[in-house]
C-alpha cells in the first residue's frame, strides 16, 4: 500500500478532469473531490466529463463546475444488440476524450465510476496523463475493474474492497462526502418533540420502498410523535402524499430534496438504499439506518455494501425480496422501542465515516503529480 500523503498546504495550480457520473452515487463524490481541489488552490481548474444526464447538468450547475459530454452508452445489463451498439461507440468516445483532455491541458484525471469514465480513463493512459480511481463500493463495477491496471492511485472506501488491486497503488481514503454534509455533521441538531424517520430512494426515488412505506403506515399510525420526511421521486409523489394524509401521519413529502444535509440532520432513523455515497453520508453523520439494497445494482454491490454496515452494528437490513409493509413496520417499531440500540447503531455508523476523504485524496493526488514531475 502506498504511504499516506503529507498534510502540508499545497499551492501549485492544476487542471483536473473528473471522469464519470451518471448517478448521484458517482457524481456527488466527484463534486466533493472537485471542491477539495478548489479549497486547496482557487486557481485550480476542474472539468467534469460524463454522459450529460439532466440530473448531472443541474447538479453541476448548482456546484459551479463545467461539464463536457461523450457519445457513450452503458453496456452491462442490456440486450445483445444494444450492447453491440454501445461497444461500437467506444472508439469514438475515446477519441473524443483524448481531444477534450488535450484542449483542457489536463494534469490529472480522476475517475469516479460509471460507464463514461472508461473512455476518459483510457484516453488519459494513452496520453500519458496520470489517472487515479475513486472506488466507492466494496465490490467494484466493471469500469473500474477495467481501469485498475492503468491507474497510478486507487482510492477505496473500505479496507474490505474487493478486486484485483495492486497493493502498491491502493489507499483507503473513504468515500468523499459533500461539504454541506460535513458541515451538518459538526452541528448538533436542535431539540424536537418527535421521532423523525427519513425515507430515501436515491435521486429518482425507489418504487418498492415507497410501496412498503405506504403499506407500513397502517401499522405505525398509532405511534405517538412520529414524523416522516420522504423523498419519493416524481412518479410516486402524489400517491405517497395521499397515503400519509389518509393515515393521519405527520409528514413532509417531496419528489426530491435539494437540501439533503438539513434533512439528514433532522433524522433519528434513515430508511434507504445501500449505495456507497448514501452510506458514506450516513457514516459521517452517525445515523442509524434500515438498509434496503437495490437488488439489480451491478454485481449486487449494494447488498455487499449493506452487509458491511450490518456486520459493524451500524444498520439493519431488509432484502427487497423480503420487503413489505409489515416487515418494515416491525423493524421500525423495534428500533423505536430501543433508544439505546439506536444510539449504539449511530455510534457504530460514525466509526465507519471518513470526513477527511476528499482532502486526503487531493493531497495524495498532489503528491503523485509532484513525484511524476521529478522523474
Amino acid at each position: 500500500m502506498v504511504p499516506e500523503p503529507d498534510t502540508g498546504k499545497v499551492k501549485r495550480s492544476l487542471r483536473v478532469v473528473v471522469a464519470g457520473g451518471g448517478t448521484g452515487g458517482h457524481l456527488f463524490p466527484g463534486i466533493a473531490v472537485a471542491n477539495a481541489f478548489m479549497d486547496t488552490n482557487e486557481k485550480n481548474r476542474v472539468l467534469f466529463i460524463g454522459p450529460g444526464r439532466p440530473f448531472e447538468i443541474e447538479a453541476l450547475a448548482l456546484a459551479g463546475f463545467p461539464q463536457k459530454t461523450l457519445s457513450v452508452e452503458g453496456i452491462k445489463g442490456r440486450r445483445i444488440w444494444d450492447k453491440g451498439r454501445a461497444m461500437a461507440k467506444i472508439p469514438l468516445a475515446i477519441s473524443q476524450a483524448m481531444t477534450l483532455l488535450g484542449r483542457e491541458g489536463a494534469d490529472l484525471v480522476v475517475s469516479v465510476g460509471g460507464y463514461a469514465a472508461g473512455p476518459v480513463g483510457l484516453a488519459a493512459w494513452l496520453k500519458g496523463i496520470p489517472l487515479v480511481v475513486c472506488e466507492q463500493n466494496t465490490l467494484p463495477g466493471i469500469t473500474h475493474r477495467m481501469l485498475f491496471p492503468f491507474a497510478s492511485r486507487i482510492f477505496v472506501s473500505f479496507e474490505e474492497t474487493q478486486g484485483n488491486i495492486n497493493p502498491t497503488r491502493k489507499q483507503v481514503s473513504g468515500n468523499p462526502v459533500r461539504a454541506d454534509i460535513l458541515a451538518a455533521a459538526k452541528t448538533a441538531p436542535g431539540k424536537k418533540n418527535e421521532f423523525i424517520i427519513l425515507v430515501l430512494g436515491g435521486s429518482q426515488g425507489a418504487h418498492k420502498i415507497n410501496l412498503a412505506v405506504i403499506d407500513a403506515l397502517s401499522h405505525l399510525a398509532n405511534q405517538a410523535d412520529l414524523r416522516f420526511i420522504h423523498q419519493t421521486g416524481e412518479t410516486d409523489h402524489e400517491r405517497v402524499m395521499d397515503a400519509y394524509t389518509r393515515h393521519g401521519v405527520n409528514s413532509e413529502v417531496r419528489a426530491f430534496f435539494h437540501d439533503m444535509a438539513a434533512q439528514y440532520q433532522k433524522a433519528d432513523l434513515v430508511v434507504c438504499r445501500a449505495g456507497a455515497t448514501t452510506l458514506a453520508e450516513l457514516a459521517v453523520l452517525g445515523k442509524p439506518a434500515i438498509l434496503i439494497p437495490y437488488p439489480f445494482a451491478a454485481d449486487n454491490h449494494q447488498e455487499h455494501n449493506a452487509r458491511l454496515f450490518v456486520e459493524n452494528g451500524a444498520a439493519r437490513m431488509i432484502l427487497e425480496k423480503d420487503l413489505d409493509g409489515p416487515a418494515l413496520a416491525r423493524k421500525i417499531s423495534t428500533l423505536l422501542a430501543s433508544p439505546d440500540q439506536l444510539a449504539t447503531m449511530g455510534e457504530r455508523s460514525r466509526t465507519l465515516g471518513r470526513p477527511d476523504a476528499a482532502s486526503f485524496i487531493v493531497k495524495s493526488c498532489y503528491q503523485l503529480v509532484d513525484n511524476l514531475a521529478c522523474t
